[in-house]
């Protein structure tokens, strides 16, 4: 359906940034809400949906009068951000987000879309909270949304390199470490005020998630001060857990982090620590127990390897801590992990399933949420027979990464190519559209559920 003249100027107007709002800040149960404008096309009288990201995990498309509706509702919102708002600034809210719509369908009675409203909050609310949506809802797949993607919903920023100044810069050194060794992981790191400046240009991209990572980001001392600095995004801090005292958490929490993956390899000590290269069990347990403490939205990451596929062992002895999401993956052949010493603890495909299966009963029974992140092991029908998501490779897609220095690679673990360029320095329209993007965001897109790096080093399944 072509969009009326009214649309368009209003998409004109508004649909050129990604708009933000946080419902019940303080929680619990927030739900934060950004925008991702739609593409549009004025010549064809064309307007695509849009996708509404909740709490930076669920892709929800959103139709134009919706778009339009949210749009302007966000917008009085957050006039009132930073403080406390009243039944009365509700009701204001709502009039003038209707008030603004009513000038794009004049024909639309403010009744109509006051329940609109409610509809979309109601919706979204649900959402957030995993209760039954009643809203019949036609899900997108990236594969499909890619051609009207303008950025990754998500860039990861590694702010540490692994060396600096020629010395290993990193509290562990661990066997299957994906970044260890490759050129795009030891460059240079970026300044605080260079950091910052890339953070303001993934929000005027449309950028809606920022993962802090490395390396290990914990060793930046101005690590605060950047999560503090990216809070209009969803923020995620991904670590070791090796610096997380009781008062590193309480630092985190002030700096409005969203959500902490702590990497986790072993409920086994000296299988942990020699996974890790270093005495680090004790330290990484703590930070677990101080995250969960602080109220931080935690998960754990185990990489399974042969010495670690007891893993439900490991399960059990989180769920005794408290923790309720836990990830593991099988390991990326980069870095360390593409040396003998890794290789020789790689999994087989069988063994990865072995360990799933029982993994996923345990969860399953225990309250906990597990999701396996790695494409290429495992296939679609036995991830859906154990109630898990299909790992598929966002690469140029739904994720992209940033090295220390300020390269643009198609993900985090992509460090031993040319760069796609730099961030700082060339337009992101020259990134997004060049080839070598184009190309790994159409391998995305395929949705094929391989990982490149698997399959370029002869390893698949």
């Amino acid at each position: 359906m072509k969009a009326t003249l009214r649309e368009l100027e209003f998409a004109a107007k508004y649909f050129n940034e990604v708009q933000h709002t946080t419902m019940n800040p303080e929680g619990p149960g927030v739900v934060r809400i950004h925008l991702v404008p739609p593409k549009t096309e004025p010549a064809l009288s064309q307007i695509y949906p849009s996708v509404a990201i909740i709490n930076g995990q669920d892709v929800i498309p959103v139709n134009v009068s919706w778009s339009i509706l949210l749009t302007a509702l966000i917008i009085e919102t957050n006039k009132y951000s930073g403080r406390p708002i009243s039944q009365a600034d509700a009701d204001n809210i709502i009039d003038s987000a209707c008030r603004t719509v009513k000038e794009v369908y004049p024909l639309i009675s403010k009744r109509r879309l006051r329940t609109d409203i409610f509809r979309i909050m109601d919706t979204f609310r649900n959402i957030a909270y995993g209760k039954p949506v009643d809203e019949k809802i036609e899900y997108i797949s990236l594969g499909d949304y890619a051609p009207l993607m303008r950025a990754p919903h998500r860039m990861d920023l590694m702010v540490s390199a692994m060396t600096r100044d020629g010395r290993w810069h990193c509290n562990q050194k661990c066997v299957h470490c994906y970044a260890a060794g490759q050129p795009g992981a030891s460059e240079p790191e970026l300044s605080t005020d260079e950091w910052k400046r890339i953070i303001d240009r993934c929000r005027a991209i449309g950028v809606p998630q920022v993962t802090f990572t490395g390396g290990e980001p914990t060793m930046r001392k101005d690590l605060f001060e950047l999560i503090e600095y990216a809070k209009w995004f969803i923020t995620r801090l991904n670590t070791n857990g090796v610096k997380l005292t009781p008062e590193y958490c309480a630092d985190l929490k002030r700096a409005s982090l969203d959500s902490l993956q702590i990497t986790f390899y072993s409920c086994d000590e000296q299988v942990h620590n020699k996974l890790v290269g270093a005495e680090g069990f004790r330290a990484t347990a703590a930070g677990i127990d101080n995250a969960l403490a602080a109220g931080i939205n935690l998960s754990v990451n185990t990489p399974l390897c042969t010495l670690n596929k007891n893993y439900v062992d490991t399960l059990k002895y989180l769920h005794e801590k408290g923790v309720i999401y836990v990830t593991c993956s099988g390991l990326i052949t980069t870095g360390n992990a593409a040396a003998p010493e890794s290789g020789r603890l790689q999994l087989t495909g069988a063994e990865i399933r072995e360990v799933l299966s029982a993994a996923a009963k345990y969860c399953a029974e225990n309250g906990m949420e597990l999701s396996f992140t790695s494409p290429g092991w495992v296939d679609e029908a036995f991830c859906r027979e154990l109630g898990l998501n299909v790992p598929t490779c966002g690469a140029c897609l739904s994720n992209m990464a940033i090295t220390p220095g300020g390269n643009v690679v198609p993900c985090q673990s992509w460090l031993s190519e040319p760069p796609l360029g730099n961030f700082l320095s060339i337009p992101w329209e020259g990134i997004w559209n060049s080839t070598a993007c184009a190309a790994r965001r159409k391998y995305s897109a395929a949705m094929s559920g391989q990982c490149p790096l698997r399959v370029r080093g002869g390893r698949n399944g």
